[in-house]
């Protein structure tokens, strides 16, 4: 019997093509698992109204380690006009099944590496003062808040009613919108609780005291958003205090955008709100080489689910040869690993990831920095099944 029973969600468009070399590095590298795979996507939308069945819920209620490909997510009128024909008018409202997962497990910390891998043509490079060519190293971790903020879902397509009622008792909305008919508001709430907010400022100090980093960055905008940002930046001031050796620092996300291309190498851990998570971690990938490289982890307190931070690019997924890069799927997969305790073999997997990229002999299209075409292989391109034998053979050699 396998050691490990893992659910691999693939989902849509070309996530299937990366989660299979993700599968190949794993048993290269010795893996003792057992793989169950669980319906996901959006033809699962359209067939049945759910893109997240029950019985993908009940797998990972079971085998509490998921791995998850790319899911593809369309505006509420699209989402809709694509059901079977029999389901259309009954009332099905799509809704993300990643968003659906995290908080239906309530896996409410997302970590987002962001690490330079030395050779890789698509990594940051700025000019230093005197004119030469800098690379700074990126070594960044961020901790995104998973469940609350922008993207909880508690949203109004029009006010009315106790709601529009309540929103009157705030000066701010009477004064900015008290002459707005109601049914020209939308509104969508962004919600922080103590808890949670406590439970992601811990990960991220944990992380940072138990590898090191000097620093923890709260990127939020407190100065504005003076509530949910506020409540967040003064429960990390009191926090820091158990942390001595770690400064926190406060950066407007705003401002972190433009900073994070002047001088990325000071950053270590950064800790944020949902939304703010989410853009941050995807700057800091692009100076790494882009989503191609960006994976991530969601964890609850039982269940976790590991992806690439990517998404379906469904243009891509039926090329005849598969070219795109598989990396961020294969170091979301080191992620599971790490979790499951087995560093070691992450630790080689990774190893084998630096040593493809340093030695320069297979690069996909992206890292060539060629568009994204079906002919990108005839012009010297690795196919993504290429990219996944050159870490296998890397993998192998080490053993």
């Amino acid at each position: 019997m396998a050691k490990y029973t893992i659910v691999t969600m693939p989902g849509d468009g070309i996530g299937r093509v990366v989660m299979k070399e993700a599968l190949r590095v794993l048993d290269a590298a010795g893996f003792d698992a057992s793989y169950v795979e669980g319906d996901i996507g959006w033809d699962f939308w359209c067939r049945e109204g759910n893109p997240l069945p029950l019985r993908t819920i009940e797998l990972l209620q079971q085998h509490k380690t998921g791995l998850f490909g790319a899911i593809t997510s369309k505006p509420k009128e699209e989402a809709a006009a694509e059901l079977s024909p029999d389901l259309k008018g009954k009332g099905y409202v799509y809704s993300s099944p990643i968003v659906g997962l995290r908080q239906i497990f309530d896996l409410d910390i997302c970590i987002r590496p962001c690490h330079t891998y030395r050779g890789n043509p698509l990594n940051f490079i700025r000019r230093g003062a005197t004119g030469e060519v800098e690379e700074p190293v990126v070594d960044v971790v961020i901790f995104r808040q998973n469940t609350e903020g922008l993207y909880c879902g508690v949203e109004w397509g029009r006010l009315e009613g106790i709601v529009y009622d309540a929103m009157l008792t705030h000066k701010s909305f009477v004064r900015n919108f008290g002459n707005v008919p109601p049914e020209e508001i939308a509104v969508s709430t962004r919600i922080f609780s103590r808890k949670a907010t406590e439970r992601i400022l811990r990960s991220a100090f944990e992380h940072a005291s138990k590898n090191g980093y000097k620093s923890v960055t709260l990127c939020e905008k407190p100065n504005v958003i003076r509530e949910t940002s506020g409540m967040m930046y003064n429960m990390a001031k009191i926090m820091q205090k158990e942390y001595p050796s770690i400064e926190l620092w406060n950066t407007n996300i705003d401002a972190q955008m433009m900073w994070l291309t002047k001088n990325p190498e000071d950053y270590g851990v950064i800790v944020a709100g949902n939304m703010f998570g989410d853009i941050v971690s995807d700057g800091f990938a692009g100076l790494i080489g882009g989503l191609g490289f960006a994976c991530s982890a969601n964890l609850g307190k039982d269940i976790a689910v590991f992806e690439p931070t990517h998404g379906s690019a469904p243009k891509y997924a039926d090329y005849p040869v598969p070219i795109v890069n598989p990396i961020a799927m294969i170091e979301s997969a080191c992620m599971m690993l790490e979790h499951l305790h087995e560093k070691g073999m992450a630790e080689k997997i990774r190893s084998a990831i630096a040593a493809v990229i340093s030695e320069g002999k297979v690069r996909t299209y992206d890292m060539l920095k060629m568009k994204g075409s079906p002919d990108v292989v005839k012009k010297g391109a690795a196919s993504t099944a290429q990219m996944g034998d050159a870490i296998i053979e890397k993998v192998m050699s080490n053993e």
